[in-house]
């Protein structure tokens, strides 16, 4: 028995071992949660492209409000609405066959931000160093990464090949909910990721967690997302599994069973489907987190620079928005986001909004951006 436990224990240090060398050599991590690169001394702003935690004066607060006032005060036609809907998956698939895996950057800081992506066993060396300074119930105004272009969003699937042992798919027809036998089901650690594009977050992950008896599930709306990430040389189907989902589809199969998720994560992707649907999309991803399992968030937050940059004529409804190649973005607040996920039944672990000053130091161009950051956790 002693030996037995000798052994467990090393094999434990040395998973942590490495991940430890991993997130060190992450050189584009933020070293402390939401950045630490405070801007003391004005004169200083052009010496670096990005600042942390920037409070806004009141002016650019109003002038920011007054500038998505404008730009929202002609929506689209209802009549022409729709098919940023209907065809929503159209749009994404084009997106995807046009730029590939060559337009967002892999983030690397998840496990700096997010460190619940990790097993416990795994985390607690670095869960306090990683946490420390956060603010729960949104009492401060954070900052975290950096973003040279605006992340994927996802909205709708259209036709896609599901799990047949999926417990919707079961339930859809009456028969028992009990899944014998799905992708994963040996592991003891689940995540499941929405909206991963072409895996800039799930191939971070699947580096980090072989060997450790985690496994990561990960869909998008866009079949031909889904195929860029099969074909990725990293993919590995004992640790990973890839499908094409629909979020707003209430019939659509998850491969799993309810209550066996530790973390549902959503990067960049609510903000992509209609307001009015969000709640209920929350509400049934919760249903298959586990007890003590956690919902983590980050997406665009009110006012962003990407919001008041949107011309009239391009509105759908407040503050949400499409954009040229018709994919479609919501602005959350803090607020917003503390309602949906309480209302889902979730209790709020952290709600931060996120604020920085990004800089072009060649133009001497100042541009601040606004994200929201957040973790919700299943109680019972």
């Amino acid at each position: 028995m002693h030996t037995y436990k000798s052994l467990y224990l090393c094999s434990v240090a040395k998973y942590v071992c490495k991940f430890c060398i991993r997130l060190q050599s992450t050189a584009r991590g933020p070293s402390a949660p939401l950045g630490a690169r405070l801007l003391t001394n004005p004169e200083d702003i052009f010496q670096h492209n990005m600042w942390d935690h920037v409070q806004w004066t009141e002016e650019e607060k109003e002038r920011a409000r007054e500038k998505a006032e404008d730009n929202s005060s002609v929506h689209i036609p209802l009549a022409e609405q729709g098919k940023f809907d209907t065809e929503a998956c159209g749009y994404w698939d084009r997106f995807y066959e046009t730029h590939r895996n060559k337009f967002f950057k892999d983030r690397r800081w998840l496990f700096q931000e997010f460190p619940e992506l990790l097993p416990l066993r795994l985390r607690s060396p670095l869960a306090d160093v990683s946490q420390a300074g956060n603010s729960s119930s949104g009492r401060t105004s954070e900052t975290c990464q950096d973003h040279s272009s605006d992340p994927p969003p996802q909205h709708r699937d259209a036709d896609s090949p599901v799990c047949p042992t999926s417990v919707d798919a079961q339930a859809a027809h009456g028969e028992e909910t009990l899944v014998t036998s799905f992708p994963g089901q040996h592991a003891d650690f689940r995540i499941l990721e929405v909206g991963c594009g072409v895996g800039n977050s799930a191939f971070p992950i699947v580096k980090s967690i072989k060997e450790t008896g985690a496994f990561v599930y990960c869909c998008d709306f866009s079949p031909h997302a889904i195929q860029l990430v099969k074909e990725h040389p990293d993919y590995d189907q004992s640790v990973c599994h890839a499908f094409v989902h629909d979020l707003c589809e209430e019939g659509a199969s998850f491969p799993v069973p309810l209550q066996s998720l530790d973390v549902v994560m959503a990067v960049f992707v609510l903000s992509s489907i209609h307001p009015a649907r969000l709640q209920a999309v929350v509400n049934r991803l919760t249903t298959y987190l586990k007890p003590g399992g956690v919902f983590l968030f980050r997406d665009y937050g009110r006012y962003d620079l990407s919001q008041l940059r949107f011309k009239k004529g391009q509105c759908l409804a407040d503050h949400f928005y499409t954009r040229g190649d018709g994919t479609c973005v919501y602005f959350f607040t803090r607020d917003e986001v503390r309602s949906l996920f309480t209302n889902a039944g979730l209790e709020e672990l952290q709600n931060l909004e996120d604020r920085r000053l990004q800089v072009n130091r060649g133009k001497k161009v100042v541009m601040h951006r606004v994200w929201m950051q957040s973790k919700y956790q299943k109680t019972h």
